[in-house]
């Protein structure tokens, strides 16, 4: 029985494997993506119910501008090759947060805030399309069903099969409350892997450039960022990859990504 109910575990995996656009990297997804959408938006809700929105109409209107173009680039991108569906499951949302953080984070659904002490660090709509593109990347990729799903994996192993047919709203639910540990050090949301970081800063790159955003800018704003706020490391720069490598991989990658995604 333990066998067969491997087997099985193994065989509800193998069809739940999904493609990132842009990278084609192979992922497993578990979590539908309503599951995912709803545990997130209740996290979502509650943690906007208390944090306190910037009064700065001057940059709160900034992230939402660069936030909208760079989030109309992307679903124009999804429709243009095939993807159109999943289109409707953004609902795009760019708040900025009076909170003296080096922070920004992401939620399924195109849920994005910002935080105030990450702004004397952007110098132009360019940078802060660095930040927006990287976190509407997250969204896309469904990093966070990802996430949950490896939760899954984690908790239930080889019993995998038996939580998808009878208790799994439970589980789901179990494991986002993991995932957006309201709370945690690092803000709303648990850090991702560098794995997740690195293909968003890739795909984010990409997008901000369909927005019309020069992603040359990304290299000097990383750099800023690497240095951090009083020569400390921000948070939003604990799990991201080495700053020698993230610099290094941009600098790889921009001239493909200005080739290829470039306004002509």
């Amino acid at each position: 029985m333990k066998k067969i109910a491997y087997l099985l575990g193994v065989l509800l995996i193998l069809a739940s494997c999904s493609s990132v656009p842009l990278t084609g990297r192979k992922q497993v997804l578990l979590v539908s993506d309503q599951e995912v959408l709803s545990s997130s938006l209740t996290q979502y809700n509650d943690y906007i119910k208390t944090a306190k929105k910037s009064t700065d109409k001057v940059k709160s209107d900034m992230v939402i501008r660069v936030g909208k173009k760079i989030a109309a680039a992307t679903e124009a991108y999804l429709k243009a090759n095939g993807m159109a569906n999943e289109v409707g499951n953004f609902n795009w949302e760019f708040n900025l947060v009076n909170d003296p953080q080096v922070n920004a984070f992401c939620m399924p659904g195109g849920k994005i805030v910002v935080y105030e002490g990450l702004l004397p660090l952007v110098s132009s709509d360019d940078e802060l399309a660095v930040v927006l593109g990287h976190e509407v990347a997250h969204a896309v990729a469904k990093h966070s069903n990802e996430r949950m799903s490896q939760q899954l994996m984690s908790q239930y192993g080889a019993a995998l099969l038996s939580v998808a047919v009878s208790n799994k709203s439970a589980a789901v639910q179990q494991a986002a409350n993991t995932v957006y540990g309201v709370g945690a050090q690092y803000g709303v949301m648990l850090p991702f892997s560098r794995k997740h970081e690195s293909e968003a800063d890739y795909m984010g790159l990409v997008f901000m450039t369909m927005a019309g955003y020069n992603p040359d800018v990304a290299v000097n704003f990383w750099q800023k960022m690497s240095a951090g706020k009083n020569g400390s490391t921000p948070e939003f720069m604990s799990t991201h990859p080495s700053d020698a490598t993230r610099i290094a991989n941009i600098q790889k990658e921009l001239p493909e990504i200005k080739a290829k995604y470039g306004k002509k």
